[in-house]
């Protein structure tokens, strides 16, 4: 008499409705991996939380040098490290979770070929902890609107709505970078490179009302350029106004990379445990 054990198949959700489902049901899961990776990156540093503040600090005092003092551009009737360090906080959120979502289905290997669950999981997390990198590095935005006695307007109500675009586009981007990075492992090394080079070609250390009106719908072209508008657009109000074309452009770019990350990211799901 021969016994045949079962086979146990590791796969997504069997239709898209358990899957979203899986997504609550496994939510202990999600809580984990963002609470481990928030403890590991702090315990494992010599400066602990402190290198969440002194990177974008760091930055934003070059930035406010080169292009503030020695170029001499316009700061939109702000200080130019309250403009500057405005940009900051979307920009390090956008860059951090590509760094951290490219590497995060590598990263948790182990985990992903031995039990099932939403694989989703894994690059939102990556995303949450960056998360907390910004809000932690909002303190230096309040320690800058202090010393400089600045008083944001009513505008900044609508900060939250922007926060959420740029979740979207972190996670958008984020998800195509760790898919991708699954089947062609060469992409570890192209992410630093669309970081660095992404940081040269959005306003972050100046406005983007110095390029030319007939450029300004191309220059939308860059998802991150509607983001860092809205955010000192909230931040700074006064006379700072929003290219409403150009923030509806890099609205739209957005949604399309968050629909179609999360569409190409569930079509490869399914070969992760295989590949990786």
């Amino acid at each position: 008499m021969v016994n045949h054990s079962p086979e146990l198949i590791i796969e997504a959700g069997r239709s898209e409705r358990q899957y979203w489902r899986d997504l609550w049901r496994y939510r202990e899961l999600f809580y984990f991996l963002a609470w481990r990776d928030i403890l590991v990156r702090y315990k494992q540093t010599i400066i602990g939380i402190a290198w969440a503040l002194i990177r974008p600090f760091l930055t934003m005092v070059v930035f406010t040098v080169v292009f503030g003092k020695l170029a001499n551009l316009p700061s939109e009737d702000a200080p130019y490290p309250i403009l500057v360090f405005a940009a900051m906080l979307p920009w390090q959120f956008f860059a951090n979770s590509l760094s951290e979502c490219s590497n995060s289905l590598i990263g948790n290997a182990n985990l992903i070929s031995k039990v099932y669950f939403p694989r989703l999981i894994i690059p939102t997390s990556a995303v949450v902890v960056s998360f907390v990198d910004f809000m932690i590095s909002g303190m230096i935005l309040l320690g800058l609107m202090a010393w400089y006695d600045f008083v944001p307007s009513w505008r900044i109500v609508t900060l939250p709505l922007f926060i959420v675009i740029a979740f979207a586009a972190s996670m958008g981007a984020g998800l195509w970078l760790a898919s991708l990075n699954v089947q062609y492992r060469d992409f570890r090394y192209i992410v630093p490179f669309i970081v660095q080079f992404g940081l040269y070609i959005s306003p972050v250390g100046f406005s983007s009302s110095i390029v030319p009106s007939q450029w300004r719908s191309l220059y939308s072209l860059n998802p991150m350029v509607g983001v860092i508008d809205g955010f000192r657009w909230a931040i700074i109000g006064g006379e700072s106004n929003l290219y409403v074309p150009g923030f509806l452009l890099s609205l739209g770019l957005v949604m399309a990379f968050l629909l179609s990350g999360i569409w190409y990211f569930r079509r490869m799901e399914r070969t992760f445990a295989d590949v990786i």
